[in-house]
């Protein structure tokens, strides 16, 4: 006979918990136990990229310990899978730090704030996230001026909201949970400056960023009659044409396939115009990422598809019980609609030859922070609305009852995760140190 659980049992579950893995023990940071280096674990991830990028990733992970944090996902999962855990599985993020969040428009045309980047996306223990958080607020303060105390209260104020939220989330009937929208989103000024942002990324600004009139007018046999294509930005943008573009274009055949009915009945009214390769973010870097100009209406009717390439999750190698992703552009796409209250309505996957793509709208609507915008009280605002953010996030797609029985109603959850953020970031900075000296980013003489 089945035995359907309670609330008050799924509760119990969760301080039972506790006995497994302490609450103020999440503070704790033992870096030493690594099976590899750092250096080490960033050269495995390198594996499969494109060679000629991949000294451009380390570049970019040089210019700041914050660029170092956002390209090193590999080594914090190496790191977080060597410290006990909870065992309290929800959906993660994967990647959940400052920059990871942003806006963009919803499928009814609205914009909503939201975590937006599910590369590295898994189920697994759901304090994971809220470490790799913590550690991206530390940072990011670091990085605006902030004063380790101030850095380490935003981090405190990030897990607190998230518990408090989680405690909300348990009293609520769970379908209320999948729709709850975060209010406070209203209230942080970096959030309103990356909305401001949005409003102004509408497929025709990014037409005017990515494309340029030809500069022979003429229309050679087989090309589309369109006055624009891509411009040339290397090794940021570099059109590709041929039988490299023909394979691109040809992988939209699958991925229409897998859209919902009215999504594929929209996506037939537009033609595609060119094709691109685009180094997009840190972590991505050296992943092969291509983007789709069409055009529906005309020129004033543009829509841009990303079809990005997904590899396994750094946490993969982690979480024995996890099943392989037979597709990682789907791991990618179904993580990011169990976590977030609208979804991309042209989100979907695909292949080239082996490799696996995640297919989305490049830039519509979309906006993120910069971490000039963290200065004075905006860090600590921030931190409020990535808190509450997480918590929707992994109660839509894991247990609050039983999170909430964890977290508890006290302090010490909140206190531990924001020593753990302060110790790696500290880490983080001696990892980036040594990746300084180690030459990789060193320009070819």
């Amino acid at each position: 006979m089945i035995h359907w659980t309670t609330p008050k049992e799924r509760r119990a579950i969760g301080q039972a918990r506790r006995k497994q893995m302490g609450r103020h023990r999440h503070c704790e940071l033992n870096c030493k136990a690594r099976p590899v280096s750092a250096l080490a674990l960033l050269q495995r991830s390198m594996h499969g990229r494109v060679p000629e990028l991949v000294r451009l990733k380390y570049q970019l992970m040089v210019n700041s310990p914050f660029g170092y944090f956002r390209g090193a996902a590999p080594v914090m999962a190496a790191d977080l899978a060597q410290m006990p855990s909870t065992g309290i599985l929800s959906q993660l993020c994967g990647d959940a730090h400052v920059r990871n969040l942003g806006a963009y428009a919803a499928p009814d045309g609205r914009l909503t704030f939201d975590i937006n980047d599910f590369d590295e996306t898994l189920r697994g223990p759901f304090e994971w996230d809220l470490k790799r958080m913590a550690a991206s607020l530390v940072l990011a303060g670091r990085a605006a001026g902030h004063k380790d105390s101030a850095a380490r209260k935003a981090a405190e104020a990030c897990i607190a909201h998230y518990s408090v939220q989680m405690r909300e989330f348990a009293r609520m009937p769970h379908l209320e949970v999948g729709k709850f929208l975060v209010h406070r989103v209203d209230l942080a000024e970096p959030v309103l400056a990356a909305l401001a942002k949005a409003e102004r990324a509408t497929p025709q600004h990014t037409l005017e960023q990515l494309t340029q009139p030809r500069a022979n007018k003429t229309i050679r046999t087989g090309e589309p009659d369109a006055p624009r294509r891509f411009k040339e930005l290397k090794p940021m943008l570099t059109r590709i044409t041929g039988s490299r573009a023909a394979a691109v274009l040809a992988s939209l055949g699958p991925y229409r396939e897998i859209l919902e009915l009215q999504r594929q009945h929209l996506l037939s009214f537009y033609r595609p115009i060119d094709v691109a390769f685009k180094v997009v973010g840190t972590g991505s870097v050296g992943l092969r990422d291509y983007c789709v100009y069409m055009e529906g209406n005309g020129p004033s009717d543009p829509l841009f598809l990303q079809i990005k390439e997904e590899t396994a999750s750094a946490y993969a190698p982690y979480l024995p019980d996890a099943q392989p992703a037979a597709h990682n552009g789907r791991r990618v796409a179904e993580g990011q609609r169990a976590m977030q209250i609208q979804t991309d309505p042209f989100l979907g996957w695909t292949h080239i030859g082996s490799r696996q793509y995640l297919v989305r709208q490049l830039n519509d609507h979309k906006g993120s922070i910069e971490i000039g915008d963290l200065a004075g009280a905006n860090l600590k605002a921030y931190g409020e609305v990535c808190g509450e953010l997480l918590a929707r996030g992994h109660a839509r797609s894991g247990d609050p009852q039983v999170m909430a029985g964890y977290v508890g109603n006290g302090e010490a959850f909140a206190e531990a995760l924001a020593g753990f953020g302060v110790a790696y970031a500290d880490q983080t900075e001696k990892d980036w140190e040594q990746l300084k000296r180690s030459g990789k980013a060193a320009k070819k003489a």
